[in-house]
């Protein structure tokens, strides 16, 4: 029997509700010539029509047979159709979620100024700005297609033949994870997972390796950052690891307290940003050029740089992250149940502590020992703040990752890390700050570029760290958070690791004055530093406030960790 009420996915995900009276959608079907849409996302308007149960016929609104994306496309270069249309259009097409965003302009601006940005499959494109909300939406749309256009004719050659698959039947389980599974597969049949990125990492990770034998163990758990142009992909920064620090605090900045494998990866592409803004800021033309960053003309002349038109940036992880479930549940369940309790416990926030993963409503909090949230909790906040963390968002928009490609042959499949970095988060886009947004990445499972090995226990607290341009990597003890005697990379006799707090202030300052920033250069401490980053800590806030407000946890603050320290 037919299902008489639209979908239960609509009325959960959907934050904003179409509600047309009956005497109004006649004009409405004949105005736009489709069907009304009943759900919108912001200004993304639902491809999904609401379904009767005796309409067994076609209505005779209808828009009919649809239009080829390259018809739609020649309108709009023809002058036919302006480009809000045509997104709209092409989303209802090619089956992508699209969303035009409302944000806020730079707080320096003296006139009143609209801004709209578009997401398409959780990919923001640069902002437009007005007068009018019209003319600020209109210029984001322009804006998107200028970049989106070009794109479609090289992802359509690699397409497989959708007419080798079976059309897709409409979803009858109403259940959470049922739409993650239908909305994966998809994607996946748009955009199948690139084995470029991990033959990339595996390239890379074989030629450090065969330099530096004797820590072969410690690519077991390696991570990896990709970026990917119209010319191959090139890895820029590895990671691997899987402990904190024993040292509960560190007055001088000079411990890595943090040694987990996607942690140590992130601070590795954090270094990489630093090397490409000197790069930026030097005064040598053809380094300038080489740069991966560029100035937006489109920003409202905040002075942040942004990624080159046509650079992507992507997460390769050996293991399934810490903190992600393994095992999807229903969402039907009765909230007083056990498997409801355990469902919460999943889905919460979690801490790790000496390798071990607690959620943050059954951990009671031991003042002696070093904790730091979970892998699956610190992707899911970079997802919304960014990849760059405090300091660099003095200088640089935020930095999102397109994909998370996972090369663990135990994760039958992709569902838990998607609740944990998609679902928890993906209705916060429209509280952030400008140019903050929540990223929706696409996730893959991949074959793994490195397996465990005999040696591993002997290896097991160790942590290697490369970014691209590194001579050789460095090996950190994960336990006592500084650089081993026999690294092949040693920055002094303190065994400081180049990816300790204290390098990461020194970059900083590099890059400030190279920038001429000298209210940067002016700041007392690291703490300081990381506070006037006003946009990045109000959207740090937010998140956390979001994430409390949703029933997820609280994240705890890093009170045994000094940060007041200064060069």
């Amino acid at each position: 029997m037919a299902d008489s009420y639209p979908s239960r996915r609509l009325l959960q995900v959907q934050p904003y509700h179409l509600h047309v009276k009956p005497g109004r959608e006649k004009a409405i079907r004949m105005f736009s010539g489709r069907q009304p849409a009943y759900g919108s996302q912001g200004a993304c308007m639902a491809q999904t029509p609401k379904h009767h149960p005796q309409q067994q016929t076609k209505n005779k609104f209808s828009s009919g047979p649809s239009v080829e994306p390259q018809m739609l496309i020649d309108r709009y270069k023809r002058g036919e159709t302006h480009a809000v249309s045509l997104l709209h259009q092409l989303a209802q097409s090619l089956q992508f979620h699209l969303e035009i965003k409302e944000t806020v302009t730079a707080g320096n601006t003296t006139r009143l100024i609209f801004a709209f940005c578009v997401l398409i499959d959780g990919v923001q494109y640069k902002t437009g700005m007005g007068p009018t909300k019209k003319e600020a939406r209109l210029k984001a749309a322009e804006l998107a297609l200028h970049d989106l256009l070009p794109t479609l004719d090289k992802e359509k050659s690699d397409l497989p033949n959708t007419s080798a698959f079976p059309p897709l039947l409409p979803a009858k389980e109403e259940s959470f994870m049922s739409e993650i599974q239908s909305s994966r597969l998809i994607r996946e049949r748009k955009s199948p997972a690139n084995l470029q990125i991990p033959n990339a990492v595996r390239d890379q990770l074989t030629k450090l390796m065969n330099s530096h034998p004797q820590f072969s163990a410690c690519a077991a758990t390696i991570a990896a950052f990709v970026i990917q142009t119209s010319s191959g992909c090139e890895v820029v920064a590895l990671g691997s690891g899987n402990y904190n620090a024993k040292e509960s605090t560190s007055t001088n900045g000079r411990v890595v307290h943090d040694s987990h494998a996607v942690v140590t990866a992130r601070r590795s592409l954090m270094r990489f940003f630093y090397q490409q803004l000197l790069m930026f800021y030097s005064k040598t033309p053809h380094l300038t050029e080489k740069s991966i960053f560029q100035h937006n003309n489109n920003n409202n002349n905040s002075g942040l740089l942004s990624l080159k038109s046509g650079i992507t940036l992507h997460l390769y992880v050996n293991h399934l992250p810490k903190g992600a479930t393994k095992k999807p549940f229903s969402m039907s369940l009765n909230p007083l149940s056990i498997t409801a309790w355990q469902m919460n416990n999943e889905l919460g926030l979690h801490l790790l502590v000496e390798g071990k993963v607690f959620p943050v409503f059954t951990f009671e909090h031991c003042s002696s020992k070093m904790v730091s949230m979970s892998a699956a909790d610190k992707i899911t906040q970079w997802q919304v703040l960014g990849y760059q963390g405090a300091l660099l968002s003095h200088f640089i928009e935020p930095v999102y990752v397109q994909s998370i490609l996972i090369g663990d042959s135990g994760c039958g499949d992709t569902r838990g890390m998607e609740l944990a970095v998609i679902r928890r988060t993906e209705t916060i886009t429209f509280q952030l700050p400008m140019f903050y947004c929540m990223m929706r990445p696409q996730i893959f499972t991949v074959p793994p570029v490195a397996s465990s090995s005999g040696d591993d226990d002997l290896q097991v607290a160790y942590s290697l760290n490369w970014s691209e341009g590194d001579i050789s990597i460095e090996v950190v003890d994960g336990l006592s958070g500084r650089t081993l005697d026999e690294s092949p990379f040693k920055s002094g006799s303190a065994l400081a690791s180049r990816l300790c707090k204290a390098a990461m202030l020194h970059r900083f300052k590099l890059v400030a004055k190279e920038a001429e920033r000298q209210e940067l250069l002016a700041t007392s401490s690291y703490r300081e530093a990381k506070r006037m980053s006003k946009p990045y800590q109000e959207a740090k806030n937010m998140l956390r406030a979001f994430l409390l407000q949703q029933g997820y946890g609280s994240w705890p603050d890093k009170i045994m960790v000094s940060d007041t320290f200064n060069m």
